[in-house]
């Protein structure tokens, strides 16, 4: 009786040391990160590179699952965040109708100084991580895909 009885007194010992919390999400990790999800999309279609730059780290990489039309086989384009805050500046985004635009952000989860993200822009959907560095939520992978 001895030998199983410590086993078990084990397992609720164990059961009752509260395991390690996690950072709670707090409303102003939802309204920074929200506010950086929309400093993208929205510097995006204003053309406004400054917006487009505070929302996304140097580090960003931003890809999508392309096929070349000539093989019809899949590949990776990536582009980095100079390549995207200049396409903001040379304004592409105002190439997108107004009433074709949109700015629907979904916080999917927030974990420490992760959270991931989606933004439903109309044409496309980006799903994005973002991480807080220094005391700031910023972009750093974006995965798109377009809307056919």
């Amino acid at each position: 009786m001895r030998s199983t009885l410590l086993p078990l007194l084990a397992m609720l010992a164990l059961a009752t040391i509260p395991a390690p919390s996690a950072r709670a999400q707090t409303s102003a990790d939802s309204t920074a990160i929200r506010a950086a999800a929309l400093d993208y999309i929205e510097g995006w279609y204003s053309g406004d590179a400054e917006r487009m730059a505070r929302a996304v780290h140097p580090a960003l990489v931003k890809r999508i699952v392309a096929v070349n039309r000539e093989t019809d086989e899949a590949f990776v384009d990536d582009m980095g965040a100079g390549k995207l805050v200049a396409g903001t500046r040379a304004a592409y985004g105002r190439e997108t109708p107004e009433d074709q635009r949109r700015t629907d952000v979904t916080i999917f989860e927030i974990f420490g100084n992760a959270a991931s993200v989606k933004i439903d822009a109309g044409g496309w959907i980006d799903y994005m991580h973002l991480a807080k560095i220094d005391g700031r939520w910023t972009i750093l992978n974006v995965l798109w895909e377009l809307r056919r």
